[in-house]
């Protein structure tokens, strides 16, 4: 945990950002995955951790505005639990280290609620992301779970968005943390790599890196030669000579925040002609993104500097053809870059998504629906203190050939008998993660190899 002072301050402003009523915050509960014994690993909510630093199961927390009253519910172990799982602090002891003074029993936050509502309190709540959420909702506040996500506080998350999108120094410092030994778990991966390996051989050693420094992992890895899918989590295939390898791996810290990198490197000594052609173009797309990140500039125009990039490299290499303005605006470049450039990143890898990409990452303005760019999930202005990944990727996915091909999409910017000869190449994503400063950007951690000369060097 920060120092108490932290969590104080970050709730006084909560409650002058929201102005008055109550502020629920659910905290995350154990989950078994085939018995209650047999717990999922355990994490806190992200909005929890934020304003309490209350990393344990069972707890919940109202901030009461109109009383000025923070109150943790939850309840003393039990001498069962302490047999099986050791000794802790008290829950009193716990809360004094984030400033909190009142606990009460977990069961007495509906009374509380309940009383609140009789008095005409409006109690504030955020999305729920987790069936136990939606059944305290309902069990608290009589919300019917279908009707809940109508009932969302959006001044609530708002008020949030508007001081987790800025990172503090001390964040920053702990997300640093979290992106050096991301960096290292790619390192490790790069080396250790070689033909006749599993999948799973690999992404065994991204793991073991983690967790032999006291991390967990941030999402779920991703280690494949498949990498033209784009979130493929299987690791069962036997990796050749000849292969591309992408991996896309972070870190969390023992305090919830995340790094997020991706690498896509020669399962050989050296990349084919052919790689090396299409690796040089996505890193072209990296680099001149990277050059153009700074405060007052919008997110998706920093995207679509990569999108140009993309399409004039690719008309040198006859993949496609056309007017490169007109290719971006009307999306034919997605067939080969489906996805945004990068996200928000923080306590969560994707920060703050289950309050919807359009308040974080738009400031509230409407997502484009057009293919390719409605994955973009940050666009909105930078300014100092956004903490966000660089990713540009190129893909060739069959299925996505096919059904465009068949459709005659785009056909004035895309030569489809040229893509043919691409259809079994797979992908390339290279990413790392960037803050933004007074001036410019600043990368966090420890620099990875980027270009093609930079991996077959650690190959």
């Amino acid at each position: 945990m920060f120092n108490k002072e932290v969590y104080i301050e970050r709730r006084e402003k909560l409650k002058k950002s929201v102005g008055s009523g109550i502020l629920l915050f659910l905290g995350n509960d154990d989950m078994g995955r085939n018995y209650e014994d047999n717990a999922f690993g355990y994490r806190q909510d992200s909005s929890f951790l934020y304003f309490f630093g209350q990393a344990y199961a069972g707890l919940s927390a109202i901030i009461d505005i109109d009383e000025n009253k923070e109150i943790i519910f939850g309840d003393e172990l039990s001498i069962d639990y302490i047999v099986w799982m050791g000794t802790q602090p008290t829950l009193h002891e716990k809360c004094e280290n984030a400033g909190i003074s009142i606990t009460m029993p977990a069961a007495e936050v509906v009374n509380y609620l309940q009383k609140a509502m009789s008095k005409g309190q409006k109690i504030h709540y955020l999305p729920p992301y987790r069936a136990e959420h939606r059944l305290k909702l309902f069990y608290w506040l009589g919300i019917h779970p279908l009707k809940q996500d109508e009932g969302v506080s959006v001044d609530f998350m708002k008020a949030i968005i508007n001081q987790r999108n800025y990172k503090s120094a001390i964040e920053i410092e702990e997300i640093e943390k979290a992106c050096v030994v991301t960096a290292d778990m790619h390192l490790e991966a790069i080396k250790y790599m070689q033909p006749g390996m599993r999948e799973s051989d690999v992404a065994a050693v991204i793991e073991r890196v983690a967790s032999a420094a006291g991390y967990g992992l941030s999402f779920p890895t991703i280690a494949t030669i498949n990498g033209q899918t784009l979130h493929n989590h299987y690791h069962g295939n036997i990796i050749k000579e000849g292969d591309l390898f992408l991996i896309d791996a972070g870190a969390e810290t023992p305090m919830g925040y995340a790094g997020d990198m991706s690498s896509t490197v020669c399962v050989g000594k050296k990349f084919t002609r052919k790689q090396k052609e299409i690796y040089d173009v996505q890193n072209e797309m990296y680099t001149e993104t990277v050059k153009a990140l700074r405060p007052g500039v919008t997110f998706e125009s920093v995207h679509d500097i990569a999108a140009t990039v993309l399409v004039n490299r690719f008309k040198e290499l006859g993949l496609m053809k056309g007017d490169t303005e007109t290719a971006v605006r009307e999306g034919a470049h997605a067939m080969f870059f489906p996805h945004g450039l990068g996200h928000m990143m923080g306590l969560d890898v994707h920060d703050m998504e289950n309050f919807g990409e359009e308040l974080v990452g738009y400031d509230g303005k409407p997502k484009s629906k057009q293919f390719g760019r409605k994955s973009l999930r940050l666009a909105r202005t930078l300014e100092p203190g956004f903490v966000h990944t660089i990713e540009p990727g190129i893909y060739f996915i069959p299925e996505l050939i096919d059904l465009w091909k068949g459709q005659n999409k785009f056909t004035d910017f895309i030569n489809y008998d040229k893509v043919e000869e691409y259809k079994n190449f797979g992908g390339i994503r290279n990413e790392q993660d960037y803050l933004i400063t007074e001036t410019g950007s600043r990368l966090l951690g420890k620099k990875k190899p980027l270009t093609t000369e930079e991996v077959e060097a650690m190959r």
